[in-house]
C-alpha cells in the first residue's frame, strides 16, 4: 500500500488513499518527508538490496525471517534463516546461534522433531556461558512439550530451575506437568491392564485347546478316544487359579498406580506452593500488569492447592521444605547475577544430570515426612481401635 503514493509534478500535489495534499504546506510538507523516510526503509526491509555489505544484507534478510515466523509463516522464515546459515562466517557465532534457534523452532512448527532435537543438541554442545544454556533448554523444552513428550518435557524443566532456582514460572509449569502425568498414567496402566486381560484369556484358551490356530478343524474328529476327552475340572480349576492370579495382579497394579498418582500430586503440590512463595515475594517489586499477573497467578495456585488432599499441618510442612532457601538476599544475586562464561564440560555441571537427583534434592524430606505423618495417622488409629 506504501507504493500507492502517486506525485503530479504539474500540480505538485500528492495523491495519498485518494486524498490530494497540497505541496504548499509546511505541515504537508513535513509529514511527507517522514513518509518518504518510511518508504525507504520499506523497499530496504521487503525488496532485494543491491549493497556490497554483506553484513547489512544478512542482516536484513535475517529480519525477513523474523517477520515471516512472527506472521507464522514457518516454511517461508525457515528458507531466509537457512539462506542466512549457509553465507555467514565461521566466526560469527552470535548471528549463527540465533539462526539456528530460528530453525529449530520453525521445524517445530512444521513437525519435524528430529532435526529440531538435532540443532537443539548442537548448541547445547557449542554453549559456552549460561545464557547459551538457558536458551538451549527453553528450546528444548518447546520440542518436547510440542512432541506431548511428559517426561522429557519434566527433565527439561528440571534442569531450567536447577539453573535458575528462583525463577517461579518454572516451577508452575512443572508443576502442571506433574498434574498432567495424572492422567497419562491412568491411560497408560488401563491399556496395559487391558492388554494383560486380553493374554491371559488367549493363553487360558489355548491351553484348554492346544491345536487351536491355523487348522482348528483338524482338533475334532467323528471319534476321539476316551482318555482324550477334554479334563473339564482340571481346567475348570486351572481357569479359577488363573483368574485368581490374574486378579491379584491388577489389584497390585491399581496400589502402584494409586502410589505414583500421589507421589506426582505431592510433586505437583510443592512445586506450587514454591511458585507462590517466589511470585509473594517479588510482589513488592512490581507494578502495573506484572502485578497483576502475579496476584492472578497466586490466586489460581490457592484454588489448585485446595484442589489436593493434603491436610493443613503437611501443606504448612511443604511450605517450610520449599521456601528454606529463599531468602531477599539471595533472590537479589539472582537477578543481578552475571552470565558466567566457561567451556561446555563446566556447564554441563550446572544443571542436574538426572530427574532422580532433582526430584532426591527437593522432594525427598518432604516425602519423608509426609510418610512420618501417615505411620503417625496408622498407629493413632491402631490405639484408638
Amino acid at each position: 500500500c506504501l507504493e500507492a503514493v502517486l506525485v503530479e509534478p504539474s500540480t505538485q500535489a500528492c495523491w495519498i488513499y485518494g486524498l490530494v495534499l497540497d505541496w504548499g504546506s509546511h505541515q504537508q510538507r513535513a509529514g511527507l518527508r517522514h513518509l518518504g523516510k518510511w518508504i525507504t526503509f520499506h523497499r530496504w526491509f521487503y525488496e532485494e538490496t543491491g549493497s556490497s555489505d554483506d553484513v547489512e544484507a544478512l542482516t536484513v534478510q535475517k529480519f525477513r525471517g523474523d517477520l515471516a515466523y512472527r506472521r507464522q509463516e514457518y516454511q517461508k522464515a525457515l528458507q531466509e534463516y537457512s539462506s542466512i546459515s549457509e553465507k555467514l562466517p565461521s566466526t560469527n557465532f552470535a548471528v549463527k546461534r540465533d539462526v539456528q534457534e530460528g530453525q529449530a523452532r520453525c521445524l517445530v512448527h512444521l513437525g519435524r522433531h528430529v532435526e529440531a532435537l538435532e540443532i537443539a543438541a548442537d548448541l547445547e554442545n557449542k554453549a559456552t556461558n549460561t545464557d547459551h544454556l538457558t536458551t538451549v533448554l527453553y528450546l528444548q523444552f518447546a520440542i518436547c512439550s510440542s512432541l506431548q513428550n511428559l517426561e522429557k518435557t519434566i527433565f527439561c524443566l528440571q534442569k531450567l530451575i536447577s539453573l535458575h532456582p528462583f525463577n517461579p514460572w518454572n516451577w508452575g509449569k512443572l508443576a502442571e506437568a506433574y498434574l498432567n502425568l495424572g492422567p497419562a498414567l491412568s491411560a497408560s496402566c488401563a491399556s496395559s491392564q487391558k492388554q494383560n486381560s486380553f493374554t491371559s484369556s488367549d493363553k487360558t484358551i489355548k491351553s484348554s485347546f492346544p491345536h487351536w490356530g491355523k487348522h482348528r478343524l483338524l482338533c475334532f474328529p467323528d471319534t476321539l478316544p476316551e482318555n482324550s476327552l477334554f479334563p473339564m475340572e482340571a481346567s475348570s480349576c486351572d481357569n479359577q487359579k488363573k483368574e485368581k492370579a490374574l486378579k491379584n495382579v491388577q489389584i497390585c497394579t491399581a496400589e502402584k498406580r494409586e502410589a505414583v498418582l500421589l507421589e506426582n500430586q505431592m510433586k505437583a503440590c510443592a512445586s506450587f506452593i514454591r511458585t507462590r512463595l517466589l511470585l509473594q515475594l517479588a510482589q513488592a517489586q512490581q507494578a502495573s500488569f506484572a502485578l497483576e499477573r502475579n496476584l492472578r497467578t497466586q490466586q489460581e495456585i490457592e484454588d489448585k492447592v485446595k484442589g489436593f488432599s493434603f491436610k493443613e499441618d503437611a501443606l504448612l510442612l511443604i511450605a517450610e521444605v520449599m521456601g528454606e532457601d529463599i531468602i531477599p538476599e539471595k533472590l537479589k544475586d539472582e537477578v543481578c547475577t552475571e552470565v558466567k562464561c566457561v567451556g561446555p564440560a563446566a556447564l554441563s555441571g550446572l544443571v542436574i544430570a538426572s530427574s532422580e537427583e532433582f526430584e532426591d534434592k527437593w522432594f525427598r524430606k518432604i516425602r519423608e515426612h509426609l510418610h512420618a505423618f501417615e505411620n503417625q495417622f496408622h498407629t493413632e488409629i491402631h490405639i484408638l481401635a
